[in-house]
């Protein structure tokens, strides 16, 4: 007969491996099917893993989204936000950094507000939150300690960006500039990339363990991607 502590043990890791596997078809879906399936493949997929791995047993409050929760997260959000527009303001200022802003994505004014207020927000932001800070690391949390789920964490939302940096550095002018647009150059964009989001995940994942709250990683994460975008849109419109 299985112990009561053993069977929840058991369960957790199946729990934790179902949603390794969800995030792997997920992000395998997003990249390599065409649209609209692609498109929607993130969101839909979010929505899906957090409301499965409720039914299957994991709380609000393991996810960092119970009431109590998201409000106590809402000073560290605020904070968040002035600081990276503060912060990217400085870069976007100073020639030496603003390269590095120029995306051709992001070219036009109109392009980035979209990206800012929409695109961002609804199919990268809150839903990569809520299976990364939300469902994995409420999923890690049951079985390791918070070193381990925070590395761990991190190190899945580094490889999640792999797909999605490909081709990096051909389309911007700074890095391009740095590190060539060559098949080095691309290997270097995305081992950058991978590095950049890995140390993004954790400081991430600290915050939601900090706060206890997913609302403050939301709300970090929403600010340094959707600054980005508008700082793209006016690096370009200022002179080098």
């Amino acid at each position: 007969m299985i112990r009561p502590d053993n069977a929840a043990r058991v369960r957790s890791v199946v729990l934790l491996a179902a949603v390794v596997a969800a995030l792997v078809a997920i992000n395998l879906t997003a990249h390599l099917a065409g649209s609209p399936v692609a498109v929607l493949a993130v969101p839909l997929g979010a929505v899906i893993v957090v409301g499965v791995a409720r039914l299957v047993g994991l709380q609000w409050r393991e996810m960092g989204l119970s009431r109590g929760e998201l409000r106590s997260g809402v000073p560290y959000a605020v904070a968040a936000v002035v600081a990276v527009f503060g912060i990217v303001t400085v870069a976007v200022a100073i020639p030496a950094t603003r390269q590095f802003f120029l995306s051709d994505r992001f070219d036009s004014a109109t392009a980035a507000l979209f990206a800012a207020l929409v695109t961002i927000p609804l199919q990268t932001v809150l839903p990569e939150e809520l299976l990364f800070r939300g469902v994995l690391q409420g999923s890690l949390g049951r079985l390791f300690g918070v070193r381990t789920t925070l590395g761990l964490g991190a190190a899945a939302f580094g490889l999640w960006h792999v797909g999605s940096s490909m081709g990096l550095t051909e389309g911007n002018e700074g890095l391009r500039s740095v590190l060539g647009s060559g098949a080095i150059g691309q290997i270097l964009g995305i081992a950058g990339a991978v590095a950049a989001t890995t140390a993004a995940g954790f400081v991430f994942g600290w915050l939601r363990h900090r706060t206890t709250s997913l609302l403050a990683p939301v709300a970090l994460h929403w600010a340094l991607n959707a600054t980005g975008a508008v700082g793209a849109a006016v690096a370009w419109h200022l002179p080098s």
